[in-house]
């Protein structure tokens, strides 16, 4: 990691922190569909964002120059960091009043760097990366410019996004001071008024992330692209992404929930230690954990209204034959069982419940146990909040049972009641948030169960 890049000095705020970065590895076309879809959205919003950009090399921009010119036009501010070595300075793009372009000298560590940032009241974004060293290369240094791989992570996070921007503008204090100071006070504007964030624009910019990684998915499959030795490992990494995008989102919704800020991982920990005790298969215990890490994505009630859907969203849910029509993760044909799942975890045992009514064993037993973890982990979190109960647990346990045949399946309270009974006898559950830069085990243990079924 360059010393004094703006990742550099991200990374070192957050390594001894409660949150360290989720860095990972990442080739260029990964990075270039992040980035466009990140980018287009910005066509789609009604917010007009801060937009701050460094290249790696100054005739990337060039480019990428008449995109960023339609995108100028939807922004509040476009800054550009490059070194001034490809002449872009001339372009029209650069001669737009909302446009700033800082001239990085060519020894600047962030004239090394790829980033993307966007700030707005609704909707935030960024992509912070560096491309291998030699030596990190070692003897596997690309023959092709596919095979190019960057460190860094991307995120939806609004503080991070805004700790990153300040970092920025601190950098470019040093080159342009009133611009630094202009910046600053639009970041205190967006701040201010970022309570009016919308969750729609949220589960649609996820679909176009998708889209546009599935989309350059496509292409590895031509002949020029699946002709070098890294194309299974690209293809993984598009994959790997696409699951990301969704693990972001399900992050986002618990870190913006101040009652609740750890729902997920919390239900995704007792949804482990549930299966042990159920005695699940390896393939459904996996299924149920991410299933339970997001399960926030896909009630039922979200995205209510199509308005805010992008167009790769819309499309997708049209032609689908799962309700309810607002599930965001069927866009991901790999997430096909988890949709159903999360689709079906507010039904209830005895057939009362959304969207569609099932009863019993027909409801997906991953959507019982996640209707009843989900439950008591919201139970339990409000009585240990606002109640001087000692046992918050016990207590929302008795709650779950007076619905018991009724919302909830009788077996699976007698299973938490196990587990509620170890809780008290001293059993801890470790909560931790998974390393969302490596998740795509998840995916492969989907995958190979689909085969072994096949296959039987």
């Amino acid at each position: 990691m360059l010393e004094g890049s703006i990742l550099q000095r991200l990374d070192e705020a957050h390594r001894h922190g409660k949150r360290p970065l989720n860095l990972g590895v990442y080739y260029k076309n990964t990075l270039v569909a992040l980035c466009h879809a990140l980018e287009d959205f910005i066509l789609d919003s009604n917010n007009p964002p801060l937009m701050v950009t460094a290249f790696q090399r100054g005739k990337w921009y060039l480019e990428e120059a008449d995109r960023y010119n339609d995108l100028a036009d939807k922004s509040n501010h476009v800054v550009i960091m490059a070194t001034p070595d490809a002449g872009f300075d001339s372009h029209p793009t650069s001669k737009k009043e909302n446009v700033s372009l800082v001239d990085l000298k060519p020894e600047d560590p962030v004239a090394e760097e790829w980033h993307l940032m966007i700030l707005s009241p609704t909707y935030t974004a960024m992509v912070l990366c560096q491309e291998l060293s030699d030596a990190d290369y070692g003897n596997n240094k690309p023959q092709k410019d596919l095979e190019r791989k960057f460190y860094g992570f991307w995120t939806f996070e609004p503080k991070l996004v805004r700790e990153t921007v300040e970092l920025a503008i601190d950098h470019i204090r040093g080159y342009d001071p009133k611009l630094a100071e202009i910046m600053t006070t639009k970041v205190a504007k967006m701040t201010a008024e970022s309570g009016t964030r919308q969750r729609d624009d949220l589960d649609a910019v996820v679909s176009q992330v998708v889209k546009y990684l599935q989309d350059s998915k496509k292409t590895l499959h031509q002949p020029q692209g699946s002709s070098f030795q890294g194309f299974k490992d690209l293809d993984e990494n598009i994959v790997s992404n696409e699951m990301q995008a969704f693990l972001r989102m399900a992050q986002l919704l618990d870190t913006t929930d101040v009652s609740n800020p750890m729902a997920a991982s919390e239900v995704a920990t007792m949804a482990e230690a549930m299966s042990q005790l159920l005695d699940l298969p390896a393939w459904q215990a996996k299924r149920l954990y991410l299933s339970a890490l997001l399960h926030r994505v896909g009630l039922p009630e979200v995205t209510k209204s199509r308005n805010r859907q992008s167009q790769a969203q819309a499309e997708t849910l049209d032609h689908s034959e799962f309700l309810p029509k607002a599930s965001v993760l069927r866009v991901m044909p790999q997430l096909e069982a988890i949709s159903k799942i999360l689709i079906h975890q507010r039904e209830a045992w005895d057939g009362s419940g959304i969207p569609t009514g099932i009863a019993y064993d027909a409801i997906p037993v991953e959507s019982r146990i996640l209707c009843l973890l989900a439950d008591f982990q919201q139970k339990m979190k409000a009585y240990k909040q606002y109640s001087l109960d000692k046992n918050p647990a016990a207590k929302a346990l008795e709650d779950c049972h007076t619905l018991a045949g009724k919302r909830y399946d009788p077996k699976l309270l007698d299973a938490l009641s196990l587990l509620v009974m170890g809780m008290q006898q001293g059993m801890t559950l470790e909560t931790y948030r998974p390393k969302i830069a490596t998740g795509m085990w998840l995916v492969d243990s989907e995958n190979a169960r689909k085969n072994k079924t096949r296959s039987s």
